[in-house]
């Protein structure tokens, strides 16, 4: 069983900053592609960044050179630094990752995590 569980999320006020973080667990053989994805209330999800394990990055043209996500690849776990966020990026945050499991180390899956509320104050 993998599970992705994220953390930090929270209210901040317009130029604010706000770090993301996101943990995979469980029985994990091996983590590609991770990311961060975004909602926003009666919209539909959009990609904000994603991150090889590699560390190739690529982010959405509204969040570059606000946004910054990092992996540690040690530690399962991707972030995602926000600053000079704005009301727009008010949303529910959710994490991806491309994991091959320890009993199917030949095939992966995509696995989100449950999501976090960043909400942005004008």
């Amino acid at each position: 069983q993998v599970q992705l569980v994220e953390s930090g999320g929270g209210l901040v006020q317009a130029g604010g900053s706000l770090r993301l973080s996101c943990a995979a667990s469980g029985s994990i053989h091996h983590i590609n592609n991770m990311g961060w994805y975004r909602q926003a209330s009666g919209k539909q999800r959009e990609l904000v960044a994603t991150i090889t394990s590699g560390g190739i990055t690529n982010y959405a043209e509204s969040v570059k050179g606000r946004f910054t996500i990092s992996r540690d690849n040690a530690k399962n776990t991707v972030y995602l630094q926000m600053n000079s966020l704005k009301p727009e990026d008010t949303a529910v945050y959710h994490c991806n990752a491309d994991i091959s499991a320890r009993d199917s180390p030949w095939r992966s899956r995509g696995y989100w995590g449950q999501g976090t509320q960043v909400t942005v104050s004008s």
